[in-house]
């Protein structure tokens, strides 16, 4: 896929054009920046338009809200649909939140690791997800596991080893319909990563775990698996490699042998705006959420980036939220939102 270059030349592009899409549908990049009379509205917020394509998604006078603040670094959001209620790690904090719009945020589980830190680099939990029972299930650092809480608050080991070797630090899950979990597992959880004397399995790999509990390796050539998501049909997987050095979203086609035909859907390598291809998100028509270089990059289904939501912070994930029409954002110290036009799967019954 050809990089694109429109975050790193935001103020020519406003002047001359630059980075429009290939499409043929294009406009010239526009930035709007939100309503500073409205309230808790991110002044540094904006959000670049690169192709027309973007209003069916973004409105027009969309707005970033921050939620709530002080957090030490942020990840894998999780909306609960039926409390209208959302969770998010503290991967640096140890501590699982909640925020609801009338009490705000407050811990939900703390900590989230409380055992042996000798040689962990990372201890909290990272990626959320519910199943189809609602249930939350949690990327484990600390206990290189996934995990499920149970009814009763205590926690049932879902996976924590791969041919009788333990995972590294998975990071990031979601699952398909049929009840099948895909997972990453980098090595962000070990001190000296893959250096680290605790490493068992000598590859960064992606899984796939079906309802019945079988265990697959589908990759293991990436060197940063991170954020993962299934397009709406589930024939593709995607997966962001946060390398600081190849800084790439990855797709594959995806079947009952496993997945193949791993190509690069977007290259990113060229942005030096802070942040990596982390956590993300697909809505029902396709389109990728993903966080990256400057904020939320928005990319069509056919690889053409459309726009970014830029962010005054690094954003590490997403998630789909209120009626699956509103994307929240976890970005480092912060929780915010923004509401689209599209709409998202939201995870659980």
């Amino acid at each position: 896929m050809k990089r694109n270059t429109g975050l790193a030349c935001v103020v020519l592009a406003l002047l001359s054009g630059c980075g429009g899409s290939d499409s043929g549908t294009s406009t010239e990049p526009v930035i709007e920046t939100a309503n500073e009379t409205a309230a808790e509205t991110i002044l540094e917020a904006s959000i670049l338009r690169l192709d027309s394509r973007l209003d069916a998604l973004i409105p027009t006078d969309a707005e970033v809200e921050k939620l709530a603040e002080g957090f030490v670094f942020i990840e894998g959001p999780v909306w609960l649909r039926g409390e209208s209620r959302l969770l998010f790690s503290d991967v640096r904090g140890n501590t699982i939140y909640q925020w609801t719009e009338t009490d705000g945020a407050s811990p939900f589980i703390d900590p989230v690791f409380d055992g042996d830190r000798e040689g962990l680099r990372s201890i909290s939990s990272n990626g959320l997800t519910l199943d189809d029972q609602g249930r939350l299930i949690i990327c484990e650092h600390g206990n290189r596991r996934i995990s499920r809480v149970e009814a009763n608050g205590t926690r049932t080991v879902i996976v924590d080893r791969y041919e009788g070797q333990r995972l590294n630090s998975p990071n990031d899950a979601t699952y398909g319909s049929d009840g099948t979990l895909y997972f990453t597992d980098p090595p962000y959880g070990l001190e000296g990563l893959e250096a680290s004397p605790l490493r068992e399995v000598d590859f960064n790999g992606v899984y796939r775990l079906t309802a019945d509990g079988e265990l697959t390796l589908l990759v293991r050539d990436q060197s940063r698996p991170n954020g993962i998501a299934l397009s709406p049909d589930e024939t593709v997987l995607y997966v962001a490699n946060s390398d600081a050095d190849n800084k790439v979203w990855m797709a594959y086609d995806l079947d009952d042998s496993g997945a193949s035909n791993g190509r690069v859907f977007f290259d990113i390598n060229d942005q030096d705006a802070p942040g990596a291809a982390d956590g993300m998100k697909v809505d029902r028509a396709g389109h990728l959420f993903a966080t990256g270089p400057g904020g939320v990059w928005v990319i069509s289904p056919d690889g053409v980036h459309l726009g970014t939501i830029m962010m005054p912070e690094v954003t590490a994930n997403v998630a789909w939220g209120d009626d699956g029409r509103t994307l929240y954002m976890t970005s480092s110290t912060s929780l915010y939102r923004i509401k689209l036009t599209t709409e998202g799967i939201i995870p659980g019954p």
